[in-house]
């Protein structure tokens, strides 16, 4: 059928009409909102690069986790930053360590929202290096002993899911053993599977406090230009183990999202980072855009390449504005 008997236009006459006929939507069980935890009593410091977003205690880390659960987003997702740094990242691992008091704060007050903690030891080594540093090197499998304690402390301490980040080879299984040797069975493991080593992560470097003192991490991070090696990387967690796989970041990785997706048919999420949201929020202030219309395509679209959750800062702006 051709014009001018058949009218694409007919079935984008009116706002029912595309509302029926969409074949992707956003919905809040969809989101993941990401917020930093820090050491400390009543610190609520705001996180230039990123507006809205801050550092917080967790006597200031609750009431931003109430208006989250009021908004019905099903889930967070915490990063730490310790009072204390070293070369054996042991603020990591420590039961009383600031996400491990986190979370037993947030499951004691919101017992039935999803908690999510990212294992990584950026945040915790002095060198700023995601795994142990010796001769200048990241050392793999001794970086995976100290993630899997780690997982297991945060665990204990009451999280729904653990989510590797260090891009360690080895790292879910290894996970994986220490929780079924700790009997902590359901505790799921969210893969940072593919994460690449982006330019995107800047403002996170900052909210974090977890910028390498030297050099980068080009030699545990995925190279950009690669594709397929990203699906091999996400068929392997999910042989180790892995309950969701994910890819980081979102929007200059949709193809990556979508092969992914494509090739493993596993429950997979898509993170939304810092330099993606702060790009949105730069303009928007500058008024080169429409902050509600460039975010909600912007999450739509990463729906739309395959991803089934979506980690955004924008979370608590996207549901507002869901309805």
């Amino acid at each position: 059928m051709y014009y001018p008997s058949y009218r694409m236009r007919r079935l984008r006459r009116t706002p029912t009409i595309r509302r029926m006929l969409r074949e992707t939507t956003l919905k809040v069980d969809d989101l993941i909102y990401p917020l930093f935890v820090i050491a400390g009593e009543n610190v609520k410091n705001p996180i230039g690069s990123m507006p809205g977003c801050f550092q917080l205690s967790i006597g200031n880390l609750l009431p931003e986790v109430r208006e989250v659960a009021e908004l019905g987003i099903p889930a967070v997702l915490l990063f730490g930053i310790p009072a204390h740094k070293d070369s054996a990242a042991t603020a990591a691992y420590d039961a009383e360590g600031v996400v491990q008091l986190a979370v037993r704060a947030i499951k004691d007050e919101f017992p039935d929202l999803l908690v999510i903690t990212d294992v990584c030891l950026c945040e915790y080594m002095d060198h700023g290096h995601c795994g142990v540093v010796q001769d200048g090197e990241v050392l793999n499998d001794v970086t995976l002993e100290l993630l899997a304690k780690m997982a297991v402390t945060h665990a204990e301490a009451g999280a729904d899911i653990v989510a590797p980040s260090d891009m360690m080879d080895g790292r879910v299984a290894a996970i994986r053993t220490s929780l079924d040797d700790e009997g902590l069975y359901d505790t799921a493991i969210m893969a940072y599977s593919a994460k690449f080593a982006s330019a995107f992560y800047g403002p996170f470097r900052e909210a974090a406090e977890s910028a390498p003192a030297f050099g980068d991490r080009k030699t545990y991070q995925m190279d950009p230009p690669n594709g397929e090696e990203a699906v091999r990387e996400a068929l392997l967690d999910i042989e180790e183990g892995a309950d969701i796989i994910m890819v980081k970041p979102a929007l200059p990785y949709l193809d990556v999202v979508h092969a992914v997706k494509q090739e493993t048919k596993f429950p997979l999420a898509a993170y939304n980072v810092s330099g993606e949201y702060a790009m949105i929020k730069a303009a928007a202030a500058n008024g080169w855009l429409d902050e509600e219309r460039a975010v909600m395509e912007a999450l739509i679209g990463i729906k739309r390449a395959g991803a089934d959750l979506i980690i955004t800062y924008h979370a608590k702006d996207a549901v507002r504005w869901l309805g």
